[in-house]
C-alpha cells in the first residue's frame, strides 16, 4: 500500500493538449503524461510514425517496464523471440530486462502509445535523439553506448 491516509486528497493533474512542456521536439512524439507530472509513477508517450520510419534495434531496460499499444496502422514489435505485425488494438508488455524492439516498416503511417513504469525520465532521451538528427551528427559506437547507458537502454 502506498497511500496511507484514511481520507482522500485533491491531487489530480489536468493538462490540456498543447501545453509547451508536454511537447516533444518533433511532431512524431508527444509527451502525453511524462513522469515529471505523474510523480514518476509512469510515463505515457504517443509515437506517430511515417511510412518506413524504422525503429530501435533490440534492447532492454534495467529500471522500468515498457508497454506498447497500437493506435493506428501496422507496427512490427519484437518480443525478444519473434517479430509480430501488431495492428490497431494490439498490445505488448515488456517487463524490466525484457528484450524488445519496434519498427514502422509499412507503406502507411502508424501510431502507438508507449507506457514506461515507473515513470523514467525518457523525455531527455528523445530530445537528444532529435538534436542529433537535426545536427546531422553521426555517433561512434562508443558514443551510442554512452548515450544509451545514460538513459537505461542497453542493446541486446
Amino acid at each position: 500500500m502506498s497511500y496511507l491516509r484514511s481520507d482522500g486528497e485533491v491531487s489530480a493533474v489536468y493538462r490540456p493538449a498543447g501545453e509547451p512542456d508536454l511537447q516533444a521536439p518533433t511532431n512524431a512524439m508527444t509527451f502525453v503524461a511524462p513522469g515529471s507530472i505523474t510523480r514518476r509513477q509512469f510515463g505515457l508517450f504517443r509515437r506517430d510514425m511515417t511510412p518506413h520510419a524504422g525503429g530501435p534495434k533490440p534492447h532492454f531496460h534495467r529500471t522500468y517496464s515498457e508497454s506498447f499499444y497500437i493506435l493506428q496502422g501496422v507496427v512490427r514489435v519484437y518480443d525478444g523471440t519473434d517479430w509480430v505485425e501488431a495492428r490497431q488494438g494490439d498490445f505488448l508488455y515488456v517487463p524490466k530486462g525484457g528484450i524488445h524492439a519496434f519498427s514502422a516498416d509499412s507503406d502507411a503511417p502508424s501510431s502507438m502509445l508507449i507506457l514506461f513504469a515507473p515513470g523514467a525520465a525518457r523525455e531527455r532521451y528523445f530530445m537528444e535523439l532529435e538534436e542529433l538528427r537535426q545536427a546531422g551528427r553521426s555517433l561512434t559506437p562508443d558514443e551510442w553506448r554512452e548515450l544509451w547507458a545514460r538513459h537505461d537502454q542497453f542493446m541486446a
